[in-house]
């Protein structure tokens, strides 16, 4: 359905509130494009993406209007998904093909086609700030010319039912542990002296004088001679004698074990406040944290 079948003046398009086919705020509508051959308003542009910085082109086939604005039979995703045309230019039939494409629409029969270059009708030029008439007399002085070029006008904003929204961010602390390096451990080893003592027993040979009596009769001594004689015996002693092996005692070798601690950590991070002013209120207010339930 075309605009005209709904609206009266192309003013009444600029400004609404746009809604997809589940009720849920699209943007604004900006702008509405006449097709020269007709004058009617075939598509408009709604102000998508965050902030509203972006324009999409959505047309107004099937479109209808309510007392919160303009609802579209498409969902929001395809609406700010449309390929990206400049909103300032004309559309020519490839631009305006590769619309209805997306839309999976068919483009009306009954229209020239083909006719490259097309410009935008002198509507446009409401968009500085000129004054805007009825939508089929600006377009009335271009049908002649078989192109599908459309017209862009504007009116004060209407009310709708949405307020205008944006996304207020802040840092999280994220606090995680990472292993680095922190040191080195050595095992080696190194020869030392130390004075040992211990005790062992040994043993020497001692002389004792033993004296036997001879018997009478004692035939195995014959007749001892008298005079001088002397006879010796060889003594035996054990000394101490120190040897040294090398004996492995024990071994040794290295491990590591995790000790868990608690360490504060602090960090600096940022959030965004929101502002208002609003007309009649002396008060700027902030708020951080959560949003207001809606």
């Amino acid at each position: 359905m075309a605009a005209d079948d709904v609206f009266h003046h192309v003013g009444e398009l600029t400004g609404l509130t746009a809604y997809d086919a589940a009720g849920e705020k699209i943007g604004s509508v900006e702008q509405a494009y006449l097709d020269n051959e007709t004058g009617r308003a075939e598509w408009v542009t709604v102000k998508t993406g965050m902030f509203g910085m972006k324009e999409s082109f959505v047309p107004l086939s099937g479109a209808t209007r309510d007392a919160n604005g303009l609802q579209f039979p498409h969902a929001k995703e395809l609406v700010k998904d449309a390929p990206r045309m400049d909103a300032d230019e004309h559309l020519d039939v490839a631009q305006e093909q590769e619309l209805y494409d997306h839309y999976g629409l068919t483009r009306p029969a009954g229209r020239s086609g083909g006719t490259p270059g097309m410009s935008p009708a002198p509507g446009n030029a409401a968009r500085e700030g000129k004054d805007t008439t009825m939508a089929r007399d600006t377009a009335s002085g271009n049908g002649a010319q078989g192109r599908t070029d459309t017209a862009k006008a504007a009116t004060p904003p209407a009310t709708g039912r949405g307020d205008e929204e944006m996304v207020r961010s802040e840092e999280r602390l994220r606090v995680g542990t990472e292993e680095h390096e922190s040191g080195r451990a050595r095992l080696r080893k190194i020869v030392v002296t130390e004075n040992v003592t211990t005790t062992v027993p040994i043993t020497h040979e001692e002389v004792r004088i033993v004296r036997e009596p001879i018997k009478p009769g004692d035939k195995t001594i014959g007749r001892a001679p008298m005079g001088n004689a002397e006879t010796e015996m060889i003594l035996h002693a054990e000394e101490a004698v120190v040897r040294k092996e090398a004996v492995a005692v024990e071994r040794v070798r290295m491990e590591t074990e995790k000790v868990t601690e608690q360490k504060e950590v602090s960090a600096d991070v940022r959030k965004e406040q929101v502002e208002f002013d609003a007309p009649g209120q002396d008060d700027r207010r902030r708020g951080g944290g959560r949003g207001p339930s809606h």
